[in-house]
């Protein structure tokens, strides 16, 4: 991963859109949280990898959970400078209580190629 200072300076050159989400049951009844959308890099290095953090609250506005999925991976391209790609992150570990409203997210980590 890149330094914090770095990876700091560089979050504002990446953009997320279109970003939604569904919570659907699963086959065996277990709830699965889906959250889509694209992310941009508006910057002018490429990206080896990219972390997203999600805080899920429960309906006193307490979190519940925080978990960290990667949007952007090596074994998938990476995002390039200029580029933009569709993301997908699922969850099928919120607990149930949760407030059915769309997680905080925050930009957990990158790294660079």
């Amino acid at each position: 991963m890149a330094s914090v200072t770095e990876a700091r300076d560089y979050v504002n050159k990446l953009k997320l859109e279109g970003v939604e989400m569904k919570a659907t049951k699963s086959f065996g009844g277990q709830e699965l949280v889906e959250i889509t959308g694209k992310i941009s890099n508006n910057g002018s290095r490429a990206l080896q990898r990219v972390d997203l953090s999600c805080v899920f609250y429960d309906p006193n506005g307490q979190i519940i959970l925080r978990q960290s999925a990667p949007m952007v991976r090596a074994d998938r391209g990476g995002l390039k400078a200029g580029e933009q790609k569709e993301f997908r992150l699922a969850f099928d570990n919120v607990p149930s209580f949760w407030n059915q409203t769309m997680p905080q997210m925050v930009m957990a980590g990158i790294a660079f190629q």
